[in-house]
């Protein structure tokens, strides 16, 4: 089996090691002997992206947004086409709010969007910035997922969310939301980087990839399960020292 992977605009939005999503995906294939291209897309190597399974995303400062978010009209409609066909994307951040409607950043300007999904995001002053858990609203075996995030951005939808705050603050700050999930695009706040401190749910990206492309039905019905004690006790440790009683 192989995978198309289609990391867009690594050398802007890498600002709190998202590349660390990447990473995960690579190696936990790697491990299960599942082959994985990596396809850069930048504002001056415009690849297609038609044939990508699975699209990752960073975060960014506004400035890089800015420059993202234009660029990034021109792929709208494969966008939305990728998005319709089930296949994934994970948007961590900035361009988890390109996505919506609106932005309005720091200094009440709207920057372009994609205008995909019915969301929109207003800059606020002070940041939301910490260690976050939530519970995902996902079907699999690890409801709790840590994260890092810090974002000036509060954003609005009425999509079933990524996860439930238990510590921090999510989408918003205010009604214990964190990201958004259709079909199977996954928006989130959550930095760390994220999938390396959660490999439950970068196994669940790269099955529904799969499962896409060869309609699989599950990892293990094709003996590719892993021993995650490793990842699993460092994630209870971390959960352990930072939010104590909650985890």
């Amino acid at each position: 089996m192989e995978l198309e992977i289609i990391n867009m605009y690594p050398d802007i939005l890498n600002l709190y090691g998202d590349i660390g999503n990447l990473i995960a995906i690579k190696q936990r294939c790697r491990w299960r002997n599942i082959k994985v291209n990596i396809h850069n897309f930048t504002v001056d190597n415009e690849i297609s992206i038609e044939n990508g399974d699975i699209i990752l995303i960073g975060g960014g400062a506004d400035s890089g947004q800015n420059i993202v978010s234009k660029n990034l009209q021109k792929q709208r409609n494969k966008l939305s086409q990728h998005i319709e066909s089930e296949k994934p994307i994970l948007a961590i951040c900035g361009s988890y709010q390109m996505f919506g409607d609106k932005y309005i950043d720091a200094n009440k300007n709207e920057i372009p969007c994609l205008e995909l999904f019915d969301m929109e995001t207003i800059n606020e002053n002070n940041r939301l910035i910490g260690n976050i858990l939530i519970n995902t609203s996902l079907n699999i075996a690890e409801k709790r997922i840590i994260g890092f995030e810090n974002h000036g951005g509060r954003t609005y939808h009425k999509y079933k969310p990524f996860g439930e705050v238990v510590l921090g603050n999510g989408n918003n700050g205010k009604d214990k939301t964190e990201g958004m999930i259709y079909k199977n695009f996954i928006g989130s706040y959550l930095h760390g980087p994220l999938l390396p401190k959660n490999p439950t749910f970068t196994d669940y990206i790269i099955f529904n990839a799969l499962n896409v492309k060869y309609g699989i039905e599950s990892l293990e019905n094709i003996n590719i399960g892993l021993n995650d004690s490793i990842e699993e006790n460092a994630q209870i440790a971390i959960g352990k020292k930072l939010f104590k009683k909650k985890f």
